[in-house]
């Protein structure tokens, strides 16, 4: 007689128990259904036209409130943020502007800024013909459009700094609250950098500020999430790219050079 080893039966369980037949096959169990998305969420990937055209169609009265009042505090928030959009470009500037335009411009807090953590500032000196110098100034004028809260500034190197060799540019000056937060010597002068890597660093340094919303800001709410999350997370992957660099803190800037000019900083009073 032929034994059907599928079958669930006494006969096919002894059987399996001394090994004649192979065990049974367990049937994969029925994975769980999504959960449901949370409102919050819903709403946060809907534009404030499309949160109109949905409180529109909606019929309950407390949904309609809901989705109401989110679309008012959007909407808020767009016009606190086109206020604090000053800059949005790279501005050309000489010696003589750069105490207005760069330390005291640090000093202005953004509208509504409670923390008054004035305003960052990116001073990027440079010289035409330069490889690293040019590729420099592209990814500057991509992150001053990306970033119109932060004031992004340029100045011809030796106009700013007195006798600044090419070997050091581009530099990048880093100010905030009439400070300097960091700078950048030679960027790029070791390897060809991305656009990625500058935009990390300046971040680092407290001087650009990811949006509260999209990939980076979705991120930014959930610092507090596992490190297993790190991998997925563009943010992260910002961080990693900017680990080996040649940022450094210097004090101050100062228009004199040393004689072996590889290792010195440059100091100045604005």
């Amino acid at each position: 007689m032929a034994v059907n080893p599928n079958e669930d039966t006494e006969f096919n369980d002894a059987l399996r128990k001394y090994g004649i037949i192979p065990p049974k096959e367990t049937t994969p169990p029925t994975p769980s259904p999504p959960s449901s998305p949370k409102l919050q969420d819903v709403l946060d990937d809907l534009t404030p036209e499309e949160l109109r055209e949905l409180g529109e169609e909606v019929t309950d009265d407390d949904l309609e409130r809901s989705v109401d009042s989110y679309r008012r505090q959007r909407l808020a928030e767009d016009r606190l943020q086109q206020k604090r959009a000053r800059f949005g470009r790279v501005y050309p500037i000489g010696r003589d502007d750069y105490t207005r335009e760069v330390t005291e411009a640090s000093k202005i807090n953004e509208e509504g800024d409670e923390e008054e953590k004035g305003t960052g500032v990116i001073c990027f000196l440079y010289k035409d013909g330069i490889p690293r110098s040019d590729r420099t100034s592209e990814h500057i004028q991509n992150l001053a459009s990306r970033y119109p809260h932060s004031k992004f500034v340029s100045i011809v190197g030796n106009k700013c700094i007195a006798d600044l060799p090419d070997s050091r540019i581009p530099m990048l000056i880093i100010y905030r609250k009439g400070e300097i937060r960091n700078q950048l010597i030679a960027w790029g002068a070791d390897r060809e950098r991305q656009l990625e890597e500058l935009e990390a660093l300046l971040i680092l340094f407290g001087v650009l500020e990811p949006p509260l919303r999209g990939p980076l800001g979705e991120q930014r709410a959930h610092d507090g999430d596992d490190s297993e999350q790190e991998d997925d997370d563009p943010y992260s992957r910002m961080r990693s790219a900017a680990t080996s660099t040649n940022a450094r803190a210097p004090k101050n800037i100062r228009g004199q050079t040393k004689k072996d000019d590889s290792d010195s900083e440059f100091e100045f009073d604005m």
